[in-house]
């Protein structure tokens, strides 16, 4: 049974699944007319006012799943005509304003935003207020209260803001590091990621008719806390059947970072990671004096894709996991040359049901190349330890290693702050955008009850348990 946690997501999914369909079959030009009629005329039909504009609505999310607009080089947009339904952020008063005669909201207010209707109860004027909490502060009824719409409440960096001529959400993408967090919170699904799905089953039709490049697919190791209604092999069966060349695990890549970052650390004495593209773009947005202390590594996506690359120049490399991030990541110029596409979890299920794979019939098959280590860099915690492992595994034992594994934007950027004033006792911060790690991206399949002790689980059934030997083992495979 699959899972999906609420029905803006199983819409989503739905649009990215006949996209992909069409794509297969060659028939993308019928997108715009085919999809949003089955979908607003379908069963489960999220209506609204009416017909019209749910087909419109329907229309740009196809737009998005196509790859959205080529102008906006974000990859996370807001569909407007879908966000007209959430109340304006801001102060409001409740019906717990007794219309008092203290009027010490008033006074407290600065900008002129608080005035009174025949009955004293106060009103609050939008456009001069500044929202700087002094009205509530002082209300003895405690009748003023600040009201968020969800995308701007799970926005930790502040990227989110109302247009003020629309109404409607806008993203500053100056501040945006695409971790995804505002596309899982709207519940009426009017902020999504672009998907590349469409350019991904180019890719696999062009290998399957000219046979001239091979499509291997990279799977995150958060992998392992995903298709709880089947087992990872039969995953990897479907994704090859699906047309990739064969499936390697990103894992491998994070092994190869952990080695490389524990000696980059000894060298430098201090360091942050530079594994979650969202927290190294929210490094070089927020705290640019610190962007020399960002790890030279590539992450562990790209790092594996460019070991591959080397080998075999002519492949097609397709990163699967559960991060929107990513897909900002593979624009950059290092980047770019060893990764051709990304799909998020999401989007696998997408493509797999988009061919009628049934996973519960197909076969397992192994994915074994990385370390237990490598393993557990989907979880918050796991980069610091398989750091820790690599110190060992390099003999260097007169370090003092002291890290510091921040858990969520909210906990980085506490980490950061003390240590750009240099009053942070830890030496190596290791920094993951999302509440949980990888496990908990905004490309899950689902958000609910994600649990570390499955990525454990998953690391301690690696073949390879040391960091070397897993390295150690891909190389001779490819002397």
């Amino acid at each position: 049974m699959k899972k999906f946690d609420t029905q803006v997501q199983y819409l989503k999914y739905k649009i990215l699944r006949d996209v992909a369909k069409h794509a297969f079959d060659d028939q993308l030009i019928n997108c715009y007319t085919d999809i949003p009629k089955s979908i607003v005329k379908g069963p489960n039909s999220t209506m609204r006012c009416c017909i019209y504009k749910e087909r419109a609505i329907v229309e740009e999310r196809v737009n998005l799943a196509l790859g959205g607009h080529k102008e906006n080089p974000n990859v996370i947009e807001v569909i407007d005509i879908a966000c007209d339904e959430c109340p304006v952020s801001g102060y409001i008063v409740t019906d717990s304003c007794r219309g008092c005669i203290a009027h010490r909201c008033e006074d407290a207010c600065s900008r002129g935003a608080i005035s009174f209707d025949s009955n004293q109860k106060a009103t609050i004027d939008k456009e001069k207020c500044i929202e700087c909490g002094k009205c509530a502060s002082v209300c003895p009824y405690s009748a003023i209260t600040s009201h968020k719409r969800p995308c701007e409440r799970a926005c930790k960096v502040k990227a989110i803001s109302r247009n003020k001529e629309t109404q409607c959400a806008q993203i500053n993408n100056d501040k945006c590091i695409a971790c995804g967090a505002c596309v899982y919170q709207c519940p009426f699904g009017a902020v999504m990621d672009k998907s590349y799905i469409v350019d991904v089953i180019d890719m696999l039709r062009k290998s399957d008719s000219n046979k001239k490049y091979k499509v291997y697919a990279l799977v995150a190791p958060s992998i392992s806390s995903q298709f709880i209604y089947a087992k990872l092999g039969q995953v990897v069966s479907a994704i090859k059947e699906l047309g990739f060349f064969t499936v390697i695990e990103a894992a491998l890549g994070a092994d190869m970072v952990a080695y490389a970052e524990a000696k980059e650390l000894t060298e430098k004495g201090f360091l942050t990671s530079s594994c979650c593209p969202a927290f190294v773009d929210y490094i070089e947005k927020q705290f640019p004096d610190m962007k020399d202390k960002i790890s030279h590594n590539l992450s562990p996506m790209a790092t594996i894709a460019q070991y591959i690359k080397e080998n075999e120049p002519d492949c097609k490399i397709v990163f699967i996991g559960p991060c929107t991030a990513k897909k900002m990541e593979i624009q950059k110029e290092r980047v770019s040359k060893y990764v051709d596409s990304v799909l998020t979890f999401e989007e696998l299920q997408a493509l797999i049901d988009s061919k009628d794979i049934d996973l519960s019939v197909m076969e397992e098959d192994k994915l074994d190349n990385a370390s237990y280590y490598g393993r557990i860099f989907a979880r918050s915690g796991g980069l610091a330890a398989a750091v820790e492992q690599a110190l060992k595994e390099h003999e260097i034992t007169d370090f003092d290693y002291k890290p510091i594994s921040c858990d969520g934007i909210d906990a980085c950027r506490s980490a950061l702050l003390r240590a750009s004033k240099n009053v942070l006792p830890n030496n190596f911060i290791e920094g993951m955008a999302c509440q949980g790690g990888c496990i908990g991206g905004a490309g899950c399949l689902t958000h609910e009850a994600k649990d570390k002790a499955q990525v454990d689980a998953y690391g301690k059934e690696a073949l390879e348990q040391t960091i070397t030997g897993a390295i150690g083992t891909l190389v001779n495979k490819n002397k």
